[in-house]
């Protein structure tokens, strides 16, 4: 054991050899923020005259498709706990705080016939508090939680959504526009699509491959593009803001390097994932990828559909009216998969038809040696990172790059130098990418606390700070990464030799967690520095390939 030490610890010292010190710099213009999502943390589920969103449709009428059951009933209660959440803002040193509005909290059916002024109230006094400390708010108008009464028609796959979502979204810049100088139409539009329609995983969780995600995505980028010419003729030059939107994806790597059936099957996925809803805004020529067109409709004919694709087709003033609606490209990624062909004969069992089939490709982290996470799907890959934002910046011609979403989980405990060690290593990534040329302008956290984790439930922890879910007052407590994070913000730089231990606000709140997170973060202050070294072993070699 000790040997291994050692070893590690010379192979971190050859590391930074090559550097003047530890400490790594961003630019000195570099956005720092943290985010959250309003189901996840604001409770409240009925206050006032809210209505029901889809998500408190799902978790109340089937709690069997959450892995523990529960719902956003109450989560964190930043309903309630606003003023709190701004203060852990403050504590964090970031100049930014993306949050979501809740559509069904402004609407309650999803119609401009029935305002709620409780919930205008809500999100405005939040609003006028990070701006009282001088934080900038960066608001989301879209983050899955839709109104329940819209889903009743359909949902994102009615062509009806686009004028309503062009209504929510005018009244959300009237009210809110003078003082939100940043906003996001909708975010991580793929989970939205797929997770939602195609296959049972999010809200409103439709079991129905293959043709109503497709839908999903072409009413929900021409709802975007909408609204972007509505901010943009209406809005943008006297409200001196930005508007864009938020993408995601893994980062898609080829099993074998040296094998081009699988370098073709890790670009043909990051055509179909993130040139989904990329291409047709940021691509030269706007519409879906070519790669995405052709395979679908080829597809669709073998399948028995005729000459009709299940992927709809953009007319030529659409793709025009698409291309180019974004300000900046917010970029959300955690963690990459290994990919490969999928065979002719369909070996990896995707239903036919399916967006999977469609892609043609096996995906998953079998033999790596990727460091676990609180979830099955994440894994830290910090070269991935890199990969992606050298991908993004050579597709779509070098857009400026806000990284919008970026965090790991765990199962609970204070002490997560886990966690630490994932935003050094990704941080180090995304200042590698910035160092070779990729516009990346600006970094947000995820997540603010430990919220509702969809699906996870509350199993899956992402905060930043630790949220009391047993207490009535839903107590929060940073952990020893919000203290390492507010580091990074303070000063503008990694610092790896910073470390602090459990302070005696920590100690007291560790106390009372259960026995098994007290086990998790003993063990966690244990193996940190042995997990870091070997984390370190491996940039260090991907370093020099």
């Amino acid at each position: 054991m000790w040997n291994w030490f050692i070893l590690m610890l010379i192979l971190f010292c050859m590391f930074y050899s090559s550097k003047s010190s530890s400490v790594r710099h961003f630019p000195s213009d570099f956005m720092w923020g943290v985010g959250s999502s309003a189901y996840q943390i604001e409770g409240g589920w009925n206050a006032d005259d809210k209505g029901e969103s889809i998500w408190d449709y799902l978790t109340h009428n089937r709690p069997d498709k959450i892995d523990d059951h529960t719902n956003g009933d109450i989560t964190a209660d930043s309903y309630h706990q606003w003023r709190r959440d701004v203060q852990m803002v403050r504590e964090l040193h970031v100049s930014t705080y993306r949050f979501s509005l809740s559509w069904p909290r402004i609407l309650p059916n999803g119609y401009m016939n029935h305002v709620s002024n409780a919930g205008i109230k809500y999100y405005s006094n939040l609003i006028d508090e990070l701006l009282k400390y001088n934080i900038t708010p960066m608001v989301t108008i879209f983050h899955w939680d839709l109104p329940q009464r819209l889903q009743e028609l359909g949902g994102w796959t009615n062509p009806e959504i686009i004028p309503l979502f062009k209504d929510y979204a005018r009244l959300v810049l009237e009210l809110f526009g003078d003082r939100v100088k940043t906003w996001t139409t909708i975010n991580e539009p793929w989970h939205i699509c797929e997770h939602g329609y195609d296959v049972e995983y999010n809200a409103p969780s439709y079991n129905f491959p293959g043709i109503p995600a497709y839908l999903c995505g072409h009413n929900l980028l021409k709802a975007h593009a909408e609204v972007v010419h509505m901010y943009r003729a209406e809005f943008q030059q006297r409200q001196g803001g930005r508007i864009g939107i938020t993408v995601d994806t893994s980062w898609q790597e080829p099993r074998n390097r040296n094998n081009p059936d699988d370098l073709e099957a890790s670009e043909r996925t990051m055509q179909f994932y993130l040139g989904w809803f990329a291409h047709p805004i940021f691509s030269r020529h706007g519409n879906y990828p070519k790669v995405m067109i052709e395979r679908i409709r080829n597809l669709s004919k073998q399948q028995g559909f005729g000459e009709r694709s299940r992927l709809p087709e953009f007319t030529t003033e659409e793709i025009h009216r698409i291309r180019g609606t974004s300000d900046f490209f917010g970029i959300n990624s955690y963690t990459s998969f290994l990919v490969s062909p999928n065979d002719h004969n369909n070996s990896a069992g995707f239903p036919i038809p399916s967006y999977n089939h469609d892609v043609g490709v096996v995906f998953d982290q079998k033999g790596v040696d990727w460091p676990s996470s609180g979830s099955e799907w994440l894994r830290v890959d910090p070269k991935g990172m890199y990969h992606l934002l050298k991908w993004i910046h050579r597709e779509y011609n070098a857009p400026m790059i806000i990284i919008t979403e970026n965090g790991v989980s765990d199962r609970g405990g204070l002490a997560d130098y886990a966690r630490v060690d994932y935003y050094n290593l990704y941080l180090s990534a995304v200042l590698d990418a910035i160092e070779d040329g990729v516009n990346v302008r600006g970094y947000i956290s995820w997540s603010l606390m430990d919220s509702y984790e969809w699906k996870a439930g509350y199993r899956e922890k992402f905060g930043l700070y630790h949220v009391d879910f047993n207490s009535p007052q839903r107590t929060r407590t940073p952990k020893i990464s919000a203290r390492v994070y507010a580091n990074i913000c303070k000063t503008n730089a990694i610092d790896w030799s910073y470390r602090p231990e459990l302070n005696e606000q920590q100690l007291q709140a560790a106390a009372r967690l259960p026995a098994e997170s007290v086990a998790r973060t003993n063990s966690a202050a244990t193996l940190s520095w042995s997990c870091t070294l070997s984390l370190l072993l491996l940039l260090l070699l991907a370093r020099h390939c």
